[in-house]
């Protein structure tokens, strides 16, 4: 099938709308299996600049690298930092709940990447497929959904044909909203502050996750001595915190980091974000599947988000490869409920289960404080219980994609 007919007329299998990081990796997936992509992004590519800190990183589990390595974009990928440890306190408490990936084999729990980075892979594998077809930055008017198949008119007047349309276009999705379909969810009084610390001592390796009383308090490993902070406060406090001067805020942050990596600087910007949980009334539609933040979107107490949209990227690729080889059409709505039957229920676990955390450890009553510091310190002493959320964290449990399990579609 030729993508391009004509200055006004594009054709294409898919159509993927949102080229962040689970669109561009979805429209990489299935185009390098031999389906025709194109990809309509708002934002620009040129803006991402490789030599230019942004402070923002992703957490890439186990499982999600050997996606990112099975399609291509791992080799792209210039600075990991693995995550080799995963050490859990509450508080002040001196109990705890270690993670070894020893205990495992031999690879990490997974990486640490600089978004700028995966997002210079991501653009240098699209580059690379001859069937892939990036439009950024470039904005859509109307969307027409039909029985056999969709038309989406850009801004510039073209037309694109395509027999799938995929949604990856974040928590506000217009093409959800377009699509009549609704979500349920809800506003935790809790804000993300996010920034980066250069420290003194090598952290070698290990993720740090503190539960303090306004929400967890998360060190994660970057190369260099540096960690990337997500630090959870209440909304009220964290403004108070974000409108702080360098020095204040540089004191407010070491007293709850301490000192175990010695001397402490904050290097880049620091954002703050509020947190809330959505689920979308459906994951799919006529001629449409919903992926990553476009679905589902969650409290980051796990670090899971990016790694669910990942969970996506590749059942849908699975499904829609798997049909097309069979010369059927991978838009037709039973190989869309296939994708919903196998995401929804999975989605629909890890956003309880960091919901009850994070309600959990943000009760300061003495008895339920009690109870999780002994839970934690059970759990480190139960070996097949910790291996499983150790597998968890590693994002292999469950019924895996082919992706996952670094096996080609």
């Amino acid at each position: 099938m030729s993508k391009t007919t004509d200055r006004k007329k594009l054709k294409t299998d898919i159509l993927v709308v949102g080229g962040g990081l689970n669109g561009l990796p979805f429209a990489i997936a299935v185009a390098g299996a031999g389906l025709e992509v194109v990809v309509l992004d708002r934002a620009d590519p040129t803006a991402v600049v490789e030599n230019t800190f942004d402070g923002r990183v992703s957490a890439i589990a186990h499982a999600s690298r050997n996606l990112m390595k099975s399609i291509g974009i791992w080799a792209h990928v210039p600075e990991a930092e693995p995550m080799l440890d995963i050490r859990i306190t509450d508080g002040p408490s001196k109990l705890f709940l270690h993670y070894d990936h020893r205990q495992l084999g031999d690879e990490p729990f997974g990486h640490m990447v600089e978004n700028r980075h995966m997002r210079v892979a991501l653009q240098a594998r699209a580059k690379e497929l001859n069937n892939l077809t990036v439009l950024a930055p470039v904005t859509y008017t109307d969307i027409e959904r039909r029985q056999d198949g969709a038309t989406v008119t850009l801004d510039d007047g073209r037309e694109i044909d395509a027999r799938l349309i995929v949604a990856a276009d974040g928590r506000a999705s217009a093409v959800r909203e377009g699509a009549g379909i609704g979500k349920v969810g809800w506003s935790y009084d809790q804000v993300g502050i996010v920034c980066t610390v250069q420290h003194e001592r090598p952290h070698n390796g290990v993720a740090q996750e503190r539960f303090l009383n306004p929400g967890p308090f998360a060190i994660l490993p970057m190369s260099e001595n540096r960690s990337s902070l997500v630090w959870t406060e209440r909304t009220d406090t964290a403004k108070k915190i974000m409108a702080l001067d360098d020095e204040m805020f540089h004191r407010e942050m070491a007293r709850r980091f301490g000192t175990y990596l010695g001397e402490l600087k904050i290097t880049g910007p620091r954002w703050s974000y509020p947190l809330a949980l959505h689920q979308a009334d459906s994951y799919i539609g006529e001629r449409l599947a919903l992926i990553g933040d476009a679905a589902h979107g969650m409290h980051p107490i796990a670090g899971q988000g990016l790694n669910l949209g990942l969970r996506d990227v590749a059942a849908l690729a699975e499904v829609i490869i798997d049909t097309a080889r069979l010369g059927l059409d991978p838009g037709t709505q039973n190989v869309l409920d296939r994708y919903q039957t196998w995401r929804r229920f999975d989605s629909m676990m890890l956003l309880g289960i960091t919901d009850g955390l994070n309600r959990l450890f943000t009760t300061d009553v003495a008895p339920v404080r009690l109870a999780r510091d002994v839970g934690l310190a059970a759990v480190n002493k139960m070996p097949k219980l910790k291996g499983y959320f150790m597998e968890h964290a590693r994002g292999t449990v469950g019924e895996l994609p082919r992706l996952l399990e670094g096996r080609p579609l």
